[in-house]
């Protein structure tokens, strides 16, 4: 048995195998902790501060004491990193002879039937579109995989993708004549045969409530599961916990149905028809909220006019579309399939029209081209907690962000985590003399109405001293935007030429790469730069934050859960919105300090933090920064590397 000491050592096996490793005793203490979790078969959640190592850390005693392990994190560039990364270096540093696989939702699979079916049709918007499929026609015919992520030369938003690659909806399972060569069903009988699997917390959510892909047929065999960056979990627990019917997913049916009936039922025209009806039914119900995307209970979306009847219109065409399916069912597979999956999608929709009182909210959220109908969950403790009943095993809950102020009563609460062990161990990081926490004076309050270029003012003599190099991090995209303008102008008029980015200019990835590129850049972020960000180096130097990050009250679920909270005696603010606040916040000052030689300065424009008697818990819950509210301390620490402060 290794001995986890000489394991971690300078000298150690991954010492001989990492470049510029270096030994640190809270990354020693995590893999001990998880250690005794996996041999006694306990629930652990385990807070590590940015710098431990934490992957390593559950890595070493997961391979070595694990048995069958199933590892789960937040995305899927994290879940790539992990398995061609990550997994490699540490089995090849302890010379252990564990085998891995790789799991992904079907999306990411390029479909051989789906493929064939959309070549035969050869309907391409453009030459581009026409170009990509020739593309993942020869990817498909030479990959072993048939995972898109292997084909960079394809664009992510290419319109062909959801053409040549199923959903648990239009997969015709065995009966799909690529059964035997399908990628989806060798990516899963890996998965079953490996030691080590390695998967993203929406497939493991999905596939456990829908029995899809996998993870379901993993768990019995499971001796330990891990989730990397489980502070994402209590929100996709609630979305795969749910249900959801969209307008995508209808217009599919219809444009399958068709598809299906050209092939096996060509003389019945009736159902072609059918299926335009449900398309244009399913668009008109789009159409009925409005064009501005956005998210409304179900009693407000109903008091929409044009709503209700557009609803109803989508009921009796899909309805009328299941009749004629399940007519030539028998006629044809794919025909047969299709009925099936207007059975269930009738039953989705059957189930959020009704006013049944439960646990739940029922819910609308328009994008710009589709319409999603939600019910979820008010609380997924009890759903969740029902997950880990069944044999003994390690569950293992890791992420810099899981604790308020020390103490892990909040996110133990949200997932029914009842008895779980906690840890947590602070970042090996010199955050006392390597980051200075900034909150300005004489800010107005955050719902004033020029609070956002009051922050823009504020900011401005900051970022002239880091000579940009900045994050500026919003809580809505309306401040994001307001900001964006009133910084350019700022910067014009001291006659800087720093380059602003604005999320949404590129996708997230494009945009890191432009800042990282351009030596003075300022990027202006939401809700999708707050985490899961990495730019260590004096490229970043400041991170500002215009508010507390509370959650919008008009939010149908949140509202609808602190209502919940209220009926039953709780406190709304402390046991739901701070702690959700606190998390959130310590995602986006995790942005700062990324290596043990960055320094910066977190600069945060909310005069509640010290006016308010729960600020004293939030700023418990920060890394230990140094605190001032003077301008000339902030300006004097970026411009002498060696000046400290302390408070």
């Amino acid at each position: 048995m290794l001995d986890l000491e000489r394991v971690f050592a300078e000298d150690g096996p991954l010492a001989r195998r990492i470049p510029r490793y270096r030994a640190r005793p809270q990354q020693l203490a995590m893999a001990s902790t998880i250690a005794r979790a996996i041999e006694e078969r306990r629930i652990l959640v385990a807070e590590a501060g940015t710098g431990t190592g934490k992957t390593l850390a559950y890595l070493v005693p997961a391979l070595i004491w694990g048995g069958k392990v199933i590892l789960s994190t937040g995305t899927k560039t994290l879940q790539d990193q992990l398995y061609h990364r990550d997994l490699p270096t540490v089995r090849a540093a302890l010379g252990l002879a564990v085998t891995a696989a790789l799991l992904k939702g079907r999306a990411n699979y390029v479909c051989q039937y789906h493929l064939e079916r959309s070549l035969a049709e050869a309907r391409f918007a453009s030459r581009e579109a026409a170009a990509h499929m020739a593309r993942v026609r020869q990817f498909a015919a030479v990959s072993r995989t048939g995972d898109r992520a292997e084909l960079p030369d394809v664009p992510e938003d290419s319109p062909v993708w959801p053409a040549v690659t199923s959903t648990r909806d239009n997969c015709l399972g065995t009966s799909c004549p690529y059964y035997d060569r399908c990628f989806v069903m060798r990516a899963r009988r890996e998965a079953l045969a490996a030691d080590v699997v390695v998967v993203n917390h929406h497939l493991f959510f999905a596939d456990l409530m829908l029995r899809d892909v996998g993870v379901a047929e993993l768990l019995p065999a499971c001796n330990t599961v891990v989730f990397d960056e489980a502070h994402q979990l209590p929100q996709t627990a609630s979305l795969f916990f749910g249900e959801s019917v969209g307008t995508g997913q209808l217009i599919e049916l219809a444009r399958d149905a068709r598809a299906e009936g050209t092939a096996a039922a060509r003389d019945f025209q009736r159902l072609p028809e059918a299926a335009q009806a449900l398309d244009k039914a399913a668009r008109d119900l789009r159409l009925a909220v409005g064009e501005t995307p956005g998210r409304w209970p179900a009693r407000q979306a109903m008091e929409r006019p044009g709503f209700g009847p557009a609803l109803a219109a989508v009921a009796e065409a899909l309805a009328q579309l299941e009749r004629l399916l399940e007519s030539q069912a028998a006629r044809a597979e794919g025909l047969a399939h299709c009925h099936e999956r207007a059975v269930r999608l009738s039953t989705l929709l059957a189930r959020w029209r009704s006013e049944e009182a439960d646990a739940s909210v029922r819910w609308v959220e328009a994008f710009p081209q589709a319409l999603q109908l939600h019910r979820t969950p008010l609380s997924v403790a009890s759903i969740f907690s029902r997950q880990l009943a069944g044999p003994p095993r390690a569950w293992i809950f890791t992420s810099a962000t899981l604790s308020v102020a020390g103490r892990f009563d909040h996110y133990c609460r949200a997932l029914g985590l009842d008895g779980a062990d906690t840890a947590s161990w602070e970042s090996p990081f010199d955050y006392p003399n390597h980051a200075l926490l900034y909150l300005p004076e004489a800010l107005p309050e955050p719902a004033h109405p020029h609070h956002t270029e009051a922050v823009i003012q504020a900011a401005l003599p900051v970022l002239q001293a880091s000579q940009g190099r900045a994050f500026l991090l919003f809580t809505s995209l309306k401040a994001m935007q307001r900001a964006h303008g009133a910084l350019k102008e700022a910067l014009a008029r001291q006659g800087l030429d720093y380059p602003v980015l604005l999320q949404g200019e590129g996708s997230r990835s494009a945009m890191l790469e432009r800042f990282r590129n351009a030596r003075h850049a300022i990027l202006l972020g939401s809700q999708s730069f707050w985490e899961g960000v990495d730019v260590p180096g004096e490229q970043l130097s400041v991170v500002v934050i215009d508010k507390l990050p509370f959650a919008p009250p008009d939010d149908p679920v949140f509202a609808a859960r602190l209502e919940h909270l209220r009926a039953g005696g709780g406190n709304p603010f402390n046991d739901y919105q701070l702690p959700e606040a606190v998390i959130t916040l310590k995602q986006g000052a995790g942005r700062l300090i990324r290596s043990e030689t960055d320094r910066g300065v977190l600069m945060i424009c909310d005069p509640r933090l010290l006016t308010r008697p729960y600020g004293r818990r939030i700023l418990a819950s920060l890394p230990p920064m140094g605190r001032t509210r003077r301008l000339e301390e902030v300006l004097a620490f970026l411009s002498c590397p060696g000046h400290t402060r302390r408070e």
